[in-house]
């Protein structure tokens, strides 16, 4: 196996461990939410956004148990936002991770609370002692979470894309559309793993570099892949966004420049390295991966 294979292999494993050991069963009435709650962030997706914690984490020595949990934090917002943007007031998916979707599984009701407890868990862990022993360090890290994930980060980009829906989009406010729905959370999980590794804010700049353009060319991917991919490899409904009428990299700039694009802000991401030796090359080869999935 590749370095990025072995580690997409060991954080998955390790991240469905920490939520099996956060979400045990209550013996009452509550048990059907934390049943929904395992079922959406149990044996599913990725873990691309705990790989960009722990690997960034790993480069300043950072306890692995710490940047796992900081990952399952990261990890149970994103879980939050799938199981709510494919409610019926959202996108109304029947499908995902090859699997019914939350709300066709339990219920409508069932996957709200779901999605809003998990939201809650998250900054739970990182206000945890046991994510880490400075008080600082955790608020820090409650802080660039939040930030990324309200109106200033994905709530705002998925507000964007909702309007998307009957307006049209230039290049410049699809940019800033995806900066927020999608860049912004993967920026705070390089972030989080550097605030781990008590590195000061002007210190973080070419991390910062880096998760915006794997950012932007994960979106790029990710419309590649809505446009020309294969439902059953991406275990999800595609061609979305052409139907409802949405603009995307593809839809403004054609597949080969769209292509093209992303294969330049990997390139970019990459360069942001540069002073860094062998301890990134996990981070080079995830930007890379961003580009060559097939889901």
């Amino acid at each position: 196996m590749t370095l990025l294979a072995e580690a997409l292999a060991q954080i998955q494993r390790e991240i469905d461990g920490k939520f099996d050991a956060l979400l045990p069963l209550p013996a009452d009435p509550r048990s059907r939410l934390v049943e929904a709650m395992r079922y959406a962030a149990i044996g599913g997706g990725k873990r691309l956004r705990p790989l960009l914690v722990a690997a960034t984490a790993e480069m300043f020595r950072v306890d692995r148990d710490a940047a796992l949990r900081a990952g399952a934090a990261v990890e149970a917002i994103h879980v939050y936002s799938l199981i709510h943007d494919d409610l019926p007031c959202m996108d109304d998916d029947d499908l995902r991770h090859g699997k019914p979707t939350l709300h066709r599984q339990f219920d409508e009701a069932t996957a709200v609370l779901a999605g809003d407890a998990l939201h809650d868990l998250a900054f739970e862990i990182l206000s945890d002692p046991a994510t880490s022993g400075d008080p600082f360090t955790r608020i820090e890290l409650v802080r660039t979470l939040s930030t990324a994930s309200g109106a200033q980060g994905m709530a705002g980009g998925q507000m964007m894309d909702m309007v998307a829906e009957g307006e049209s989009f230039d290049l410049p406010t699809v940019t800033r559309l995806q900066q927020l729905k999608t860049g912004a959370l993967l920026g705070a999980s390089v972030e989080m793993g550097a605030i781990l590794g008590k590195i000061a804010p002007e210190g973080r700049t070419h991390l910062r570099g880096y998760a915006r353009d794997i950012g932007l060319a994960f979106q790029i991917a990710d419309d590649l892949l809505d446009h020309e991919g294969d439902e059953a490899a991406a275990g999800k409904a595609l061609r979305k966004d052409a139907v409802a009428g949405k603009e995307t990299f593809v839809s403004l700039l054609g597949p080969e420049r769209a292509r093209a694009q992303a294969s330049a802000l990997v390139d970019q991401a990459i360069a942001h390295l540069a002073q860094h030796g062998k301890e990134a090359d996990l981070l080079r080869d995830v930007a890379r991966y961003i580009v060559e999935r097939k889901h």
